[in-house]
């Protein structure tokens, strides 16, 4: 019989995680439910004869976002239109061009005709399904809402797209940019500066001291730039996997709100995430404690999970959802204050999308404001950085006629 691991939460909101044997994974989930258990997660352990690294494990697939929402609208029109789940199912996976997208659905159709729920069998797909489309899809099998819920889930993915796209605006241009003076810079230090040592050495004239430190760094940089091109390529590396640990993804994540310029924008980002993923998730009849551990782990920032993972267990203590917040230097007075407010009244969800909107729109004015400031600053850094290159090469010239000139 095969045996299904899984994770769930107690009445309580305690998380539990165990196996349980069953004939297919509809019997599975029946089980832990009489149990009045709330899955979170179901999967097939899989037997050792089945070998997934040559094919037959669980299925990967490519989803773009936009895909995403095209499969969630047409969903949800389906179901609106009375077509009955597994038929509206068996349609998309038929008409949807990315193949391996066209496979996970095919395999979420064999098991909501074996019986499982459309939740449980998205549960098996974590790369294409997240947790947060799992959540409200359950939510939505709940109350009976299910093409209501969808059409909200295609509303959230099109907004958390157009934050994604004003952010990647904002970082291109200055991205771009500095690759640009890097590699002039590098080019006229390995190619040009040295060319006019070989000149200055011939004459008979004093080389300033701006020039004899640009053309030492030059000589030492061409003689040796592969270990100097090694060694930063090592330490980018180094970073990167560096931030991938607990301990330095933190404290990148910290860097990233206190930078002077950029900070205020990836703070607006994260408030903006923050309020509108809680405020759909309420919205559709996510328990606030399963949407508190959701929002945590969609924030995209440490420093905001552990305020959030703080706030949840607060609320699962009977205790008020804004104190812990206002206790965290990412969340300004104005939010937690709403938030209070929206727990007092009853009323948390339209306000929490009143701030999601209040700072929608605070990221678009930053990223207009950072796009016409940035472009003099990083004219006005290469200015300097060039300059200074041509500067020294030149300024020897400048002496040598002031020699040469008839008194």
């Amino acid at each position: 019989m095969p045996t299904f691991r899984y994770s769930a939460r107690t009445g309580a909101g305690d998380s539990v995680t165990g196996t349980v044997s069953a004939g297919n994974q509809a019997e599975a989930l029946g089980q832990l439910r009489a149990q009045d258990l709330t899955v979170i997660s179901l999967r097939e352990e899989l037997r050792r004869r089945e070998f997934p690294l040559f094919g037959r494990g669980k299925l990967r697939a490519r989803v773009s976002t936009d895909e995403m929402v095209v499969f969630t609208r047409q969903l949800s029109t389906m179901i609106s239109a009375g077509i009955p789940l597994l038929e509206a199912l068996e349609i998309l996976a038929e008409q949807v061009e990315n193949q391996g997208f066209s496979r996970v659905i095919s395999q979420c159709v064999e098991k909501v005709r074996a019986g499982s729920d459309l939740s449980a069998a998205l549960v098996d797909h974590p790369g294409v399904f997240p947790s947060i489309y799992v959540n409200m899809i359950r939510a939505g099998e709940a109350s009976g809402q299910l093409d209501e819920i969808l059409n909200r889930l295609a509303e959230y993915q099109e907004a958390a797209a157009r934050l994604r796209r004003e952010i990647k605006a904002a970082m291109t241009y200055p991205t771009i940019s500095l690759t640009l003076i890097i590699f002039i810079a590098m080019f006229l230090m390995l190619f040009i500066v040295p060319k006019f040592k070989e000149i200055y050495d011939g004459l008979d004239v004093e080389i300033p001291m701006l020039t004899q430190v640009m053309m030492n760094t030059a000589l030492y940089m061409r003689a040796h730039f592969w270990p100097l091109f090694l060694g930063v390529l090592a330490l980018v590396v180094a970073l990167v996997l560096y931030t991938r640990t607990e301990v330095g993804g933190r404290q990148w994540d910290w860097l990233k709100l206190k930078l002077p310029v950029f900070g205020p924008l990836f703070r607006k980002v994260a408030l903006s995430r923050f309020s509108r993923t809680f405020a759909t998730l309420i919205r559709s009849g996510v328990p606030i404690l399963g949407a508190l551990d959701i929002v945590a782990g969609t924030a995209g920032n440490r420093i905001v999970a552990e305020a959030v993972t703080n706030a949840r267990e607060s609320v699962r203590q009977g205790e008020s959802l804004a104190q812990p917040l206002s206790e965290s230097p990412v969340f300004p007075p104005m939010v937690t204050r709403m938030i209070a407010i929206g727990e007092r009244s009853g009323a948390l969800e339209q306000l929490l999308m009143k701030i999601s909107q209040f700072y929608d729109e605070q990221v678009q004015a930053t990223v207009e404001s950072l796009t016409s400031l940035i472009e003099p600053l990083m004219i006005a850094i290469m200015g300097v950085i060039v300059g200074s290159i041509v500067l020294s090469v030149f300024l020897p010239i400048f002496k040598l006629q002031q020699i040469l000139q008839p008194k």
